[in-house]
């Protein structure tokens, strides 16, 4: 055991020294990571993690700071980056799908422009899911139904109207081909747990959330999981679950968790970091850190990352406009 944290430290010394010789920028003594939520949500746990595993890997210099600042919904942490940090060069922020989903819908004082987007660090993935009595067998059978009636399958989840939850049904009866989307159900419940207490009861047809919020319901065969909404099957316990894309509708819908930075960084800056957060996903300290917290592989960074938040925005924007939520 000795031995062997004696060679990751030794590792971690030899890459520091490797990215310094390769990038022109150095991360300075103090870098802070923005959480715009309270200690102990989804943003918290992304800074504190990946700046834990930075110092791991000797990515920074010094223990990377985490300040919270909550409030709408990551809104008020957007607000005072592009107001008062635009071009620190030693400032990550944590995001997610959630963001996305806000910004579509122009809850956000700005755009996707405004900030510099880095990179991703794993995914919940959503799901479509039924009671294990239910009549629909397959995904393909329950947008059959819906094709015939949209207002024929009451969908519920954690989030309100116009919610992650409610857009991953909006987002895969489109790619099914489901006309008048907006007459599909969706009834709201008080978070994740309630919504599946409610389907397997049998008051509503089917549940939309993340694999791992349904994983106890899963495990215990009172809920069967038509499709899961990632890019190929999952590995382990999951591998059986059928993904959406096999069957015929081309379609994810992954919880993602990652970073962006200020706007008006220079090239080297944003070369620097999105190296970094490359480094510390295939790290393994990484990996053991993803295991234990139920995050999936999901990895885009740099401007693969960009033109992938925007076209997330997009569509979201487009399907809260079908809904009527926007104008």
């Amino acid at each position: 055991m000795t031995r062997n944290i004696k060679f990751s430290i030794l590792t971690a010394a030899i890459f520091s020294m490797a990215m310094q010789n390769a990038f022109a920028f150095e991360p300075g003594n103090k870098v802070e990571c923005i959480a715009p939520s309270t200690p102990g949500g989804g943003w918290d746990f992304t800074c504190r993690s990946a700046g834990k595993v930075l110092s791991e890997l000797g990515l920074v210099p010094r223990s990377v700071q985490t300040v919270n600042m909550p409030g709408a919904s990551g809104a008020v942490g957007f607000s005072h980056v592009i107001s008062k940090r635009q071009g620190e060069e030693n400032l990550l922020v944590a995001t997610s799908t959630a963001m996305a989903s806000q910004m579509a819908q122009g809850k956000y004082p700005g755009g996707p422009d405004q900030v510099s987007w880095i990179g991703t660090l794993g995914s919940d993935y959503g799901i479509i899911a039924v009671s294990n009595d239910s009549k629909y067998q397959s995904l393909s059978e329950l947008l059959e139904a819906l094709k015939d009636d949209p207002n024929s399958v009451k969908f519920t989840g954690g989030s309100g109207v116009g919610g992650w939850d409610h857009l991953k049904v909006l987002m895969t009866a489109r790619a099914a081909g489901v006309e008048n989307i907006a007459k599909i159900t969706w009834l709201a419940s008080h978070g994740g747990g309630s919504a599946i207490t409610q389907v397997i009861g049998g008051h509503v047809s089917a549940y939309s959330g993340d694999i791992s919020e349904a994983g106890g319901f899963i495990k215990s065969g009172d809920l069967r999981v038509l499709a899961v909404l990632s890019p190929e099957r999952l590995e382990g316990e999951y591998a059986s679950v059928p993904t959406a894309k096999e069957q015929g509708v081309d379609v994810i819908g992954p919880n993602w968790r990652g970073f962006y930075m200020p706007g008006g960084i220079s090239e080297e800056v944003k070369d620097y970091w999105t190296h970094a957060i490359d480094t510390l996903y295939t790290s393994e300290e990484w990996k053991e850190m993803m295991a234990r917290n139920g995050l999936m592989p999901f990895h885009v960074s740099g401007e693969g990352f960009e033109i992938f938040v925007k076209k997330q925005i997009d569509d979201m924007r487009s399907l809260s406009k079908e809904i009527g939520l926007m104008k």
